[in-house]
């Protein structure tokens, strides 16, 4: 209530409230202000201490939050099969929309073999940001940690390349992704087969019986 006793309003006139505001709008201006703190945090330690600095800060940063989004991923949607890259694929594409909007990051993910994938990125607004701040040259892309976050948080093991990158001046960022096999591993049955095998071979046939 105002002081003059009239009821004062539940918000200024035209203005929406949070209430009316559907969990889509919340989620697409939590990404884009999360973004637009890391631009002005990177900005902010790349003045202070120099590029370098805030390139390697920046990728650890990324690798943690990867790590974590990759942790929460799998316990909400469940771990993908790491032998399926067409699991792997939806996954990968779930994390990228979990991070970003389709207005801030254009991709797409496909298999191109039957333990591999390839993520295509053709537009990512912190290029553009950068490239307006003049912060584009000596920028080093944490694409790979951030990544590498989200495998390690799905417990999924990999080996990722950047084929080609639009800072660099590639037409599009693409990273090839291929699943490390667990190594064949012989069984004790196996081993202690092999070995009674070997010594009968090496005696004489009385001795071995």
């Amino acid at each position: 209530m105002s002081d003059d006793g009239k009821e004062a309003p539940d918000r200024l006139p035209g203005l929406k409230s949070v209430p009316d505001l559907s969990e889509n709008e919340l989620t697409v201006a939590l990404r884009q202000f999360w973004w637009l703190h890391d631009a002005r945090w990177y900005q902010g330690v790349k003045k202070r201490f120099g590029q370098e600095v805030a390139n390697e800060i920046n990728a650890e940063a990324l690798r943690f939050v990867g790590r974590r989004v990759g942790t929460w991923y799998a316990n909400t949607h469940g771990v993908p099969d790491g032998s399926s890259p067409a699991e792997l694929a939806e996954a990968v594409a779930g994390l990228t929309r979990t991070m970003t909007t389709e207005q801030m990051m254009r991709s797409h993910v496909e298999e191109i073999g039957e333990e591999s994938l390839e993520t295509v990125v053709t537009e990512f607004f912190a290029l553009r940001m950068l490239k307006a701040a003049r912060s584009l040259e000596g920028y080093e892309c944490p694409c790979l940690d951030m990544r590498g976050g989200w495998f390690e948080g799905l417990g999924v093991k990999v080996e990722e390349t950047t084929v080609e990158c639009m800072r660099t001046g590639g037409s599009a960022c693409r990273f090839h992704t291929e699943v490390r096999r667990k190594p064949h591993t012989e069984t004790s049955t196996d081993v202690s087969t092999q070995a009674s095998a070997q010594v009968s071979a090496e005696l004489p046939a009385e001795q071995a019986s």
